[in-house]
């Protein structure tokens, strides 16, 4: 039936069909609650596999011919993000507009760029997390292809869509490379009350333009598994609710476009494409926003250590909107079953970054060494910077993304007691009075120590010990501890 009625839908009547096909009972405010008899219904025709493959593939064509070179790192200053898309927006200024929508809490500007003239509105947002940037590198190989492109589907997408696009929506927070903005505020937890100058800017201009489609982008914690596998997570989605245990005509259209979604990321990341669980959150934009009759769809950049700033995603989010972009233009989205969306495994909860196994933790003053596994966790995983200590004894069960085998080496802390959530700092030695030092352990970093009673070669002290310092000789060092990349 759908397949018959897709040329001829326009506008509202899309979603019409849409709930129409749901099985659904109203609830106030225009909400659908599914019904308990009735099963997601399947379109009578689905786009193929091989034919999303297909444009997947083109898409990754032109990502590599307008991938722009700069920007190759994951952190970067909001002035140094402008001074690379500013050229871009101006040599593609015959179908890109750009203009100032307000100011940051510290006064930095805040873009639009708008590109087409179509009747679907797509409203796009990056980094509202100020460290999370993947998606707003991706933007600027976009706009450099929207704009530059010699492309048929560049004027189909100009006369079938209007893309509004916010990269870059924290730019204070991006300044520090921290989640929040200058206040401490989460941003994508302002959307009920509305306080800062940020979150009050992308609902303005979602009003203004009247958004249908909503892309909420956003990086991930690295730590997050795919279901039961322990692999890791490249790609999460989510068609966020309009209420709790909720549906709408909005919501489900969103679930569609993340099927869709999933089979045209298969070539850049494979299977490693999670999902969320539909809860709903009242302070969240994407939330609101689709009660409010916006299809959002989140993006999630995960990551793995072999590509610490995120290029293979940064490709995968290009290739993500286009194929998005691409779907509601040609109004293909609407052969698609929710059906693959929903059956894509969980995010399942977080590992540790790095666990030392069979270490033997010797403090001051302590009588004995304790026999035990040290987990660690980064402030940024990818970068392994600032590690903590997190969780010290028995983890024979736990999980990682790295495990490195320490056993019968003593770990012994600058400090009297070794302190839960203190720095992953130590010297990891065959003595206890720290000489025949074979690492040592920087904020969770292990570096070479030297082979000698100080571990002169480290600059973590190790804290006085009531054991008899024994006399040192040179040896050579061990080989290094073997490295398990754990449940990947």
């Amino acid at each position: 039936m759908e397949a018959a009625l897709a040329p001829a839908l326009t506008g509202g009547r899309r979603f019409a069909a849409v709930l129409a096909l749901a099985g659904s009972v109203a609830l106030p405010g225009g909400c659908r609650a599914p019904h308990p008899l009735a099963a997601p219904a399947a379109p009578a025709a689905t786009a193929p596999d091989d034919a999303i493959a297909r444009a997947s593939e083109a898409h990754r064509a032109r990502y590599r011919r307008f991938h722009v070179a700069a920007l190759p790192h994951r952190r970067f200053s909001p002035q140094e993000y402008w001074r690379v898309l500013s050229p871009i927006l101006a040599a593609g200024a015959a179908r890109l507009r750009v203009s100032e929508v307000g100011r940051s809490l510290q006064g930095r500007p805040l873009r639009r760029v708008d590109f087409g003239h179509g009747p679907e509105v797509v409203l796009v947002w990056s980094q509202m997390h100020g460290d999370e940037s993947t998606a707003s590198r991706a933007l600027v190989d976009l706009f450099n292809y929207l704009g530059r492109a010699d492309d048929p589907l560049v004027k189909r997408l100009e006369e079938r869509v209007h893309l509004v696009a916010l990269p870059l929506l924290n730019p204070d927070g991006a300044e520090r490379f921290v989640r929040h903005n200058a206040a401490g505020v989460d941003i994508n937890r302002d959307a009920r009350r509305l306080a800062t100058p940020e979150g009050r800017a992308l609902q303005r201009v979602r009003d203004e333009v009247r958004a249908r489609w909503g892309f909420n982008l956003h990086d991930q914690n690295v730590r997050t598994r795919l279901g039961d596998s322990g692999r890791d997570v490249l790609i999460s989605l989510l068609a966020p609710p309009p209420a709790a245990a909720a549906t709408s005509p909005a919501n489900l259209a969103a679930r569609r476009i993340c099927s869709l979604l999933a089979a045209a990321l298969a070539p850049v990341v494979g299977d490693q494409v999670a999902r969320y669980d539909e809860e709903f959150n009242p302070r969240a934009f994407g939330d609101l926003m689709t009660r409010q009759g916006t299809s959002v769809v989140l993006i999630e950049s995960g990551g793995e250590l072999a590509d610490p700033d995120k290029e293979r995603l940064r490709e995968a989010n290009f290739v993500a909107l286009l194929s998005a972009l691409e779907a509601i233009a040609d109004d293909s989205w609407l052969q698609l079953s929710e059906r693959r969306y929903l059956n894509l495994p969980r995010n399942a909860p977080w590992i540790y970054d790095l666990i030392l196994r069979g270490a033997r933790v010797a403090v001051a003053a302590a009588t004995e060494p304790v026999a035990a596994d040290i987990a660690i966790n980064y402030g940024d995983t990818l970068a392994r910077t600032d590690g903590t200590v997190v969780e010290v004894g028995d983890l024979a069960d736990a999980r990682a993304l790295e495990v490195v085998d320490v056993e019968g080496l003593y770990y012994l802390p600058p400090t009297p007691t070794l302190a839960i959530g203190g720095p992953a700092d130590a010297l990891l030695a065959r003595e206890r009075d720290g000489s025949r030092a074979v690492w040592c352990l920087q904020r969770g970093r292990l570096l070479p120590a030297a082979d000698d009673p100080g571990g002169d070669g480290c600059p973590v002290r190790v804290a006085p010990s009531p054991a008899k310092r024994s006399g040192s000789r040179r040896r050579d060092p061990p080989a290094s501890p073997q490295r398990e990349p754990a449940g990947r």
